[in-house]
């Protein structure tokens, strides 16, 4: 069964430097029937305005996955870490037993388009850790890339929460398919239009998933995609 999110239906909030959709409940923004999915608790997709950016904020107990679209965002934590992110690159940071970090536009002139993606760890209390890769999704087109996952193959991150990540990026009528292993999924369209198993998409549109053995995904303009397996 495919439970289409329709982008128009996500919590919305504008404060001038930051404009964001929420899939689940997030800050202001609560509805207790969107409460996450899964080990999904959040899907922000946040557009920061240049030169600005959240300030050193604490977190705990969570694994966090950051996806640039557009710009760059720069990391500071208290582990030491000091990165920039840029599109095609994935930023996991395990807040674990407690880490604060900010998360600033380091432009002057270009919005930060990005999702920023928190979920349920499978484990309380394991030090916290940054790091950030550069995955081919981009060059390598019309196939899905694991980013993401518990046991680290494939050169994917490791992270501890019940939840593999993919993303693709498909040329205008290219289509990828994916076999689930767990018995749940999130698509999240985050560029272009699709077609999940016969139900169209656009940008922005998420479908939760149950009780399907495999997700056909069809371009329609050319689309960008991340997608979620679940237990």
């Amino acid at each position: 069964m495919l439970t289409v999110r329709k982008s128009n239906e996500r919590g919305h909030a504008n404060h001038g430097w930051l404009d964001s959709n929420f899939s689940f409940s997030f800050a202001d923004y609560y509805d207790p029937a969107q409460m996450g999915f899964r080990a999904l608790r959040v899907i922000n997709e946040d557009r920061i305005a240049p030169a600005m950016g959240f300030g050193k904020h604490p977190h705990r107990d969570m694994e966090i996955l950051t996806y640039v679209l557009e710009g760059a965002i720069a990391h500071e934590d208290s582990t030491g870490a000091s990165e920039t992110l840029t599109p095609g690159e994935l930023q996991h940071m395990s807040a674990g037993s407690g880490v604060r970090h900010s998360e600033m536009n380091p432009s002057q002139s270009e919005t930060c388009h990005m999702l920023q993606i928190w979920l349920m760890p499978n484990r309380l209390g394991i030090p916290a850790k940054y790091e950030q890769k550069r995955f081919a999704v981009a060059t390598e087109k019309n196939r899905l890339h694991l980013l993401a996952s518990k046991d680290g193959r494939d050169g994917s991150f490791v992270i501890a929460s019940d939840a593999e990540l993919l993303a693709a990026k498909l040329d205008a009528g290219a289509s990828v398919t994916h076999a689930f292993r767990g018995a749940f999924g999130w698509l999240q369209v985050a560029r272009g239009g699709v077609i999940a198993n016969g139900v169209e998409l656009e940008q922005g549109d998420a479908v939760s998933i149950s009780g399907e053995s495999a997700l056909m995904i069809e371009s329609v303009d050319g689309g960008e995609v991340l997608l979620f397996d679940l237990d």
